[in-house]
């Protein structure tokens, strides 16, 4: 139970502080004032707060937001490396430079929406605000949880709306012409699996022999590799392998009998141990190059620059006055580079070394493999290697599949998710129009003459 102390003040006239107990134990004082009963007023309300559990420190909430961030949050809470990593990048580049001299108590919903404002002003993507804001939200609410605040400045602060894109589905012959297109068996493979089984990128890059049952066709998911800056891993290298994959369950699917046969070749022909992973990383001799593209003849003009001219594409104009980035320019740019490297007038720039422990880095692939293939092919560069994902599960639904086997194959955590396939694939939309166009075909109909003569 509290407690009023009487002093002396300067002055000679007495003085009353009060002193409560907090939820650790401790004397703490409630301030002083000119009378007892203020002072036994004082310390009766802080340990009915104590009771309450409302009782913070109020010395937490003067502390700035990058002291309690960095000191306190951040290596307190307990998060995947890989959204650590993501988490500290947007705190270094958006959240601390705004918010870090701030006081945790005078952060106000105000100050909050300037920010959100600020960022759409300066062209962040919305997806980037919203994970922004989820980022501060998240501080906010573990500091409101343990009393450094008594109010949490997010709530009703809201972002600019992200419009839902339909997703661009390839379909079964523009994977054929892709597959073409791959530069080795090994790529052709690991692709092949990727459409047929629908697993993530860091799914599909972990697995090894022993995760499939060759008389069954089963595949069994129960582990995911991600990448990661050194400063996050544990032992400072590139690649993590985690005992779950990303929605913490393992699964099991079953596999078509054409692919389990391509499979087993190929573990059988590359004497692939049972451990090992099934698509490595090839040697550095096999790794395919980038190709340089020659200068073309005539592509057309490009768009007008900030000075109303226009060159033609696949020329030095058109990459450094015209500002274009086509893969025409660019090509041209990147001949013109090689020449005067080659010709001892620049200095040659060195390749992006491959950290790898045997893994394939998702940089790599795309650059040297995926990109490449989808040139070749002709398909549009928003074709990206987690789209086959996408494509497993479209043609699994589009063939009549029900949703919750597509679920359970996907490791979607929810059927919501699962739903947004439904309808992708262009070929759905012909089952309507045939619909359509049968009702429609009714009104056509010529009516009954022995009808209109009985009438």
């Amino acid at each position: 139970m509290g407690y009023s102390r009487v002093r002396a003040g300067r002055d000679g006239k007495s003085r009353y502080t009060a002193y409560y107990w907090d939820i650790r134990g401790q004397e703490r004082s409630a301030g002083t004032f000119s009378s007892r009963k203020e002072a036994d007023k004082a310390w009766q309300r802080e340990e009915t707060k104590v009771a309450e559990g409302r009782a913070g420190d109020p010395k937490r909430g003067r502390q700035t937001c990058e002291r309690y961030v960095r000191e306190e949050w951040l290596p307190a809470h307990v998060m995947e490396l890989r959204t650590r990593e993501n988490y500290t990048y947007y705190l270094d580049r958006r959240i601390i430079p705004e918010f870090g001299p701030m006081r945790m108590v005078e952060i106000l919903p105000a100050h909050v929406r300037e920010w959100v404002a600020k960022l759409a002003r300066e062209g962040v993507k919305p997806q980037a605000i919203r994970y922004c804001m989820v980022v501060l939200s998240a501080i906010f609410t573990t500091a409101l949880n343990d009393q450094v605040t008594f109010l949490h400045p997010c709530k009703g602060v809201k972002t600019p709306p992200i419009p839902a894109r339909p997703h661009r589905i390839i379909s079964p012959e523009q994977f054929d012409d892709l597959y073409a297109a791959l530069p080795s068996e090994t790529m052709k493979l690991l692709v092949e699996t990727g459409v047929e089984s629908g697993l993530r990128w860091g799914e599909l890059t972990e697995l090894r022999p022993r995760d499939l049952e060759p008389g069954t066709g089963v595949l069994t998911v129960s582990r995911v590799v991600v990448e990661l800056s050194p400063r996050f891993h544990p032992d400072g290298g590139r690649f993590l392998v985690k005992d779950y994959p990303k929605d913490r369950e393992h699964r099991r699917l079953k596999l078509s009998g054409q692919i389990v046969s391509k499979i087993k070749s190929f573990v059988e022909a590359h004497g692939i141990g049972n451990d090992d992973l099934l698509f490595a990383m090839p040697p550095p001799a096999q790794q395919p190059s980038l190709r340089v593209l020659a200068e073309p003849v005539a592509f057309g003009l490009t768009n007008p620059n900030d000075a109303g001219r226009r060159y033609h594409h696949g020329t030095l104009s058109g990459y450094s006055a015209g500002k274009c980035r086509c893969q025409h320019c660019r090509g041209a740019y990147a001949t013109y580079r090689a020449q005067r490297r080659a010709a001892g007038q620049d200095q040659p720039r060195t390749r992006r070394p491959v950290v790898t422990d045997g893994h394939i880095p998702r940089w790599w692939f795309r650059t040297h493999v995926w990109l490449p293939a989808i040139e070749a092919s002709g398909l549009p560069e928003t074709v990206t290697v987690h789209g086959l994902r996408h494509a497993h599960a479209s043609w699994l639904l589009a063939g009549g599949v029900d949703l919750q086997v597509v679920k359970e194959r996907l490791g979607h955590s929810s059927i919501v998710t699962t739903q947004k396939y439904l309808g992708t694939l262009d070929v759905t939309d012909e089952t309507a129009i045939d619909a359509l166009s049968k009702i429609r075909s009714r009104s056509r109909k010529p009516s009954n003459p022995s009808r209109r003569r009985s009438a």
